[in-house]
């Protein structure tokens, strides 16, 4: 079990029997769930029409109790549940306070320490080890492993959302736009992080890759995923750009990075998540 902050993608979940529990959006009294009933399309569509952020909110400690139950109830003996980085969110505060009410089941919270496909490979390398056999501890151990040697670039479109939300001052943000400045943000310590502000589309995007070559170094990628927003045709093109740089694998996912996340990055960010090789 995870939440939707992973950014895994719905069809990647379900074949591998992982639940993941919605992150909310509110928009004012309205709160949407992600994946239910809201993702980028419909939250961008929302945004730029009434010119608001909205808030996100980690899933409540009931609904992680009902999705706990659901497990159960479908015949599950133990539970798993891989959070979003506790430094982003209260979301593995909800699942453990949830867990706590549930005494008789056996179930285990961890918190990944990361966000987007940084959480998403873990769980994804748990869900698989559980498949073969491995143990609790077997595919915890596993997946955190997983999780240390993630990468993760990706460039920005724009800074409007992030001035929309409080997070930059709009002035600055105007005079960014302005210069065509493209922000490179990346997974440190448990969160997304701003790290270079590069001119031009194209610089941004290239040094992205020089980045990621660099931290992939000589050993083959075990995983990868292209990461958008509103962006599948940038998306697409990006892959191609990465593909004739990089040594890539033979399945490359591309995923939505899901409202939780995409509010602050934005329409338009595109960018990369790997698992270097051992």
């Amino acid at each position: 079990m995870t939440d939707t902050d992973s950014s895994l993608p719905a069809e990647v979940a379900a074949r591998h029997h992982i639940r993941q529990v919605p992150i909310n959006i509110h928009f004012g009294q309205e709160t949407f769930r992600t994946g239910v009933d809201i993702d980028d399309a419909r939250l961008f569509a929302r945004i730029d029409r009434e010119g608001k952020v909205p808030t996100p909110s980690a899933p409540s400690p009931g609904q992680f109790t009902e999705a706990y139950q659901a497990a159960f109830a479908d015949g599950a003996e133990q539970v798993v549940c891989f959070c979003v980085s506790g430094k982003a969110s209260a979301t593995y505060s909800a699942a453990v306070t949830a867990r706590n009410l549930m005494p008789e089941r056996d179930i285990t919270v961890v918190d990944t320490n990361s966000v987007t496909m940084g959480q998403g490979f873990t769980v994804l390398a748990a869900a698989e080890a559980a498949e073969v056999g491995a143990t609790r501890e077997e595919l915890v151990a596993r997946a955190l492993d997983v999780r240390d040697r993630v990468h993760l670039y990706a460039a920005l479109s724009t800074l409007k959302y992030l001035a929309m939300s409080g997070r930059v001052e709009t002035l600055t943000a105007g005079v960014a736009n302005l210069l065509n400045v493209k922000p490179i943000l990346t997974l440190r310590d448990g969160k997304l992080d701003l790290m270079e502000r590069v001119r031009t589309r194209a610089n941004a995007w290239r040094r992205v890759i020089e980045l990621a070559v660099q931290a992939a170094g000589p050993s083959p990628v075990e995983r990868m995923a292209i990461l958008h927003v509103n962006a599948l045709a940038e998306a697409r093109q990006f892959q191609e750009q990465l593909q004739a740089q990089m040594r890539c694998p033979d399945t490359i996912m591309t995923v939505e990075l899901t409202p939780g996340l995409s509010i602050y990055g934005g329409t338009g960010l595109v960018g990369v998540a790997f698992v270097a090789g051992a």
